[in-house]
């Protein structure tokens, strides 16, 4: 299975992070709304994403919506997502090297904190 940019259709295939993410989807047990997955370098640019995005290749931002924060965060390092973006409305995963970081705001830290304990 290919992800497809939204912009172009460019489409990229990386079958370990699709069955990372079917095991994160398994492992929930109910469906994840991504919100943007893979992006051909100019819709990452003209989105103001970073110049080396995991984007370009693969990556998921997938939405809060009907998910515990905490929970979707676990259960992705369960399987074995390495990069966090903390977010107020989605969390962001990959497979590039191990790192997190916060959305701006003092709110979204809050949020992510709240649900950290």
């Amino acid at each position: 299975m290919k992800m497809a940019c939204h912009h172009c259709g460019e489409r990229y295939d990386w079958p370990d992070f699709m069955d990372k993410l079917q095991g994160l989807r398994n492992q929930l047990d109910q469906p994840l709304h991504i919100l943007s997955a893979h992006r051909c370098a100019l819709h990452n640019a003209r989105i103001g994403g970073a110049p080396l995005s995991q984007h370009l290749k693969l990556a998921a931002d997938i939405s809060l919506t009907n998910h515990d924060p905490h929970t979707l965060q676990k259960a992705a390092e369960q399987n074995n997502f390495t990069g966090f973006g903390f977010y107020s409305s989605f969390l962001h995963i990959d497979l590039g090297r191990r790192r997190h970081w916060y959305g701006s705001g003092h709110a979204v830290r809050q949020i992510w904190r709240q649900h950290h304990g």
